[in-house]
């Protein structure tokens, strides 16, 4: 059913509601005060197949408050693929992820979250543009308060070379999080780097992301690993 609607709706314009959405997000970030200090988010990323229909989902996300080093949050998130075909895939997955307060101990969060996840991907092209649709679904224990929550997000992939390997490319994405109770907006983020394609297994991004949580925005330079070795 979905990816019959998917289908119904023209690629062309996906990317101009994409394109427009992303320059409304970036005019707002942009609006928000400037002095706000700028973070980082040190990321790999692993999808290991372990059969030619089931995968193994990795990553780790080291997030700072700041540039150097003030650790904000520690993301730990696994998860198994089902890939339906080439273009489509469900996944369920469990996180972990301590938060921090600026200058807090590492072994001290804040807040210490369990959350269990499920998503469905769904790819699409436009010539040479890869776009992927994520549309996940969250059941997050942070402490005592249970939170459910609602993701889409919508990211482009755009290749600056012919070549397979060894290849430049530039990513966008924009990403909105709905609450299933109290406050329905929860955050935006806005995302765009430049990666390079080592081979089918490899690739690194570098970038910036503006995330948007009601009253305040903050940026973050990235730096991502995505290591997808098969394991059989």
């Amino acid at each position: 059913m979905k990816l019959a609607i998917l289908k119904s709706f023209p690629v062309k314009n996906q990317l101009f509601l994409f394109i427009l959405f992303s320059l409304c997000s970036v005019s707002a970030a942009l609006s928000q005060s400037p002095d706000r200090q700028t973070g980082n988010w040190l990321m790999y990323f692993g999808q290991n197949q372990l059969s030619e229909k089931f995968s193994w989902h990795t990553e780790v996300q080291y997030r700072n408050h700041d540039f150097i080093s003030n650790i904000e949050q520690l993301l730990l998130r696994t998860g198994i693929n089902y890939h339906i075909n080439s273009n489509a895939q469900v996944l369920m997955g469990y996180g972990f992820i301590p938060s921090y307060d600026i200058e807090d101990s590492f072994s001290d969060p804040k807040t210490t979250e369990h959350r269990i996840y499920q998503e469905l991907q769904l790819n699409q092209f436009l010539g040479s543009i890869k776009f992927n649709h994520r549309y996940r679904i969250e059941q997050r224990w942070v402490e005592e308060d249970y939170r459910g929550r609602f993701r889409y997000r919508l990211l482009a992939t755009i290749p600056l070379t012919n070549k397979p390997t060894n290849a430049p490319f530039l990513a966008f994405y924009d990403e909105v999080f709905l609450n299933s109770s109290g406050t329905i907006f929860d955050r935006n983020r806005l995302y765009g780097a430049l990666g390079y394609k080592v081979n089918s297994k490899l690739s690194f991004q570098a970038g910036i992301l503006n995330q948007q949580v009601t009253g305040f925005d903050k940026w973050y330079l990235q730096f991502a690993v995505f290591y997808n070795p098969n394991l059989f």
